[in-house]
């Protein structure tokens, strides 16, 4: 399984990494498993400045199984601008999950991957989705089918369990978001 985490410059650090980890903690015990941050230049600047390389261009995203999109309202401005980048994306709901974290919902409606459906986003990137012609709810996640929408930083949890009980198993899910609780809360290793 192929799991691709679409950056840009000025993504939201948080969106990006807890997923990042959550995912890489599933394949401990899956050998086919693997997790790329992709993205259209070699490294892409978070928004608190750290430099991170990425692991392919953003046309891996047309072969993954699973695509999720992080944030960063100021990078998603500057994407959803840019017809090249947005072109570099063919992505299918049919055969892929494609998620999105917070301001990335944006993009995902840009795509036409929310057409007719509800989605959820940060309370400031309400407009912009809204513009997009996308009724946004307020909640943490919200699931059609293969596409999913998440708001909220911690809220990469619920995406990652979604990914990971979906291509593996709900006790995989379990179990790496029970690795990740404080002690005294479930707090379990893998």
């Amino acid at each position: 399984m192929n799991i691709a985490i679409v950056c840009y410059d000025h993504f939201t650090d948080i969106d990006t990494f807890l997923p990042w980890d959550l995912l890489n903690r599933a394949g401990i015990h899956n050998p086919d498993w693997r997790v790329a941050l992709i993205g259209a230049k070699e490294a892409h600047t978070s928004i608190a400045g750290l430099q991170v390389p990425m692991h392919g261009p953003l046309t891996d995203a047309g072969a993954a199984d699973a695509v999720l999109f992080t944030s960063g309202a100021k990078g998603v401005r500057e994407v959803i601008a840019d017809e090249s980048w947005l072109g570099q994306l063919d992505l299918d709901p049919g055969r892929q999950l494609i998620g999105s974290m917070c301001t990335g919902s944006v993009i995902l409606a840009r795509l036409g991957l929310l057409d007719g459906l509800t989605a959820t986003t940060y309370p400031t990137s309400v407009p912009m989705l809204e513009a997009e012609g996308v009724t946004v709810v307020e909640e943490p996640m919200v699931v059609h089918g293969n596409v999913a929408t998440a708001a909220g930083c911690l809220a990469g949890q619920y995406l990652s369990r979604w990914v990971i009980e979906s291509l593996i198993d709900a006790e995989t899910a379990d179990a790496v978001l029970a690795s990740v609780r404080p002690v005294g809360e479930g707090c379990v290793a893998l």
